[in-house]
């Protein structure tokens, strides 16, 4: 069975509504799990429960043998609490987004994966049709910027050659297999880290950089439409870029239809802001307000008077752009 999944709370319930919404729109009733970030879900679990096709998951030794996974890798890095400027052994940053990893057990044989900062807005039929032929499917530019995925250690490139290294990925978009990472690799995989692969690990991006190292490691079938894909076939998937152009609640890049959006780098907080009624300005921010009020208009806020820019925007848009170099 395919299906789609994403990773939530309560304080990401506008961004999920919005991302469920479009998934309705574009995959009709395919099955949806989200996975909780943490145990402040009361406000989104109201909400999927009055969806039939969509669950939230509550296998609890699946959660707990992935949270105990994750602190096992963080355990092993050397620095990783001195970037955190966090000395604490309970203290594990941003932990709760290693829980994506839950897609690996279940409920799903195949999965796309999708961060709740995401709108979905075509049919992702061609991703899973992918995974016919490849083990791990993406689409995004990550690779034009390793530095937010590992850190470039001498042992980096003892470890992963040129080729690998040119196929890194984001963590928001991602399409795999269940039991992909059986719990003899998951074995073999930390005791490659507790060798000296581990201060590689890039510590401010966690999943991310797990993520990418568990599927280079075991050296799975990685396909990246970004790069396999025509030149002009492709498009960019992130906020940051200031050329989509909008029409009938979609995104073209060049002419080619967007397969989904990435509001990458915009606090949650902006979209509760502007869902409480703040008429705050931020790109393809009328496309997030149809999708989040589809199937209650009625609700969508109603603006007064002149927009307030988001003004940490353009500072954070040209340090994205700088570092990530994700327009495309």
């Amino acid at each position: 069975m395919n299906g789609i999944c994403t990773l939530a709370n309560d304080q990401v319930y506008h961004q999920l509504v919005a991302l469920l919404n479009s998934i309705e729109v574009f995959m009709g009733d395919i099955p949806v799990c989200v996975y909780p970030y943490n145990s402040n879900t009361s406000r989104i679990a109201a909400e999927i429960a009055k969806r039939p096709n969509v669950r939230l998951y509550s296998d609890s030794t699946s959660i707990q043998h992935w949270d105990c996974f994750s602190r096992k890798v963080w355990d092993i890095h050397p620095t990783a609490r001195q970037r955190w400027r966090n000395s604490s052994p309970d203290f594990y940053y941003r932990v709760g987004t290693h829980r994506r990893f839950c897609a690996f057990d279940a409920p799903f044989d195949r999965f796309l994966y999708m961060d709740a900062d995401t709108i979905l807005l075509n049919s992702v039929d061609f991703i899973f049709n992918q995974l016919d032929q490849q083990d791990w499917i993406t689409y995004d530019f990550q690779f034009k910027d390793l530095s937010h995925v590992y850190d470039q250690m001498p042992r980096l490139s003892q470890v992963f050659s040129d080729v690998q290294l040119s196929n890194i990925f984001c963590s928001g978009f991602y399409a795999s297999r269940q039991g992909i990472f059986s719990s003899i690799q998951q074995d073999w995989l930390l005791s490659e880290l507790q060798a000296g692969d581990a201060e590689f690990l890039y510590p401010m991006a966690p999943d991310q950089t797990v993520l990418n190292y568990m599927v280079m490691k075991s050296n799975l079938s990685n396909y990246n439409f970004a790069l396999k894909l025509p030149p002009e076939q492709r498009t960019g998937c992130c906020v940051t870029s200031p050329g989509f152009m909008a029409q009938d609640n979609l995104l073209f890049d060049r002419n080619n239809r967007l397969t989904y959006l990435h509001y990458i780098g915009l606090s949650s907080s902006l979209f509760n802001r502007l869902c409480q009624g703040e008429n705050v300005e931020f790109p393809y921010r009328n496309l997030f307000l149809y999708y989040r009020y589809l199937s209650e208009p009625e609700n969508r806020p109603r603006f007064t008077g002149q927009s307030t820019a988001y003004d940490a925007f353009p500072r954070m848009s040209e340090r994205i752009l700088k570092k990530l170099k994700l327009t495309r």
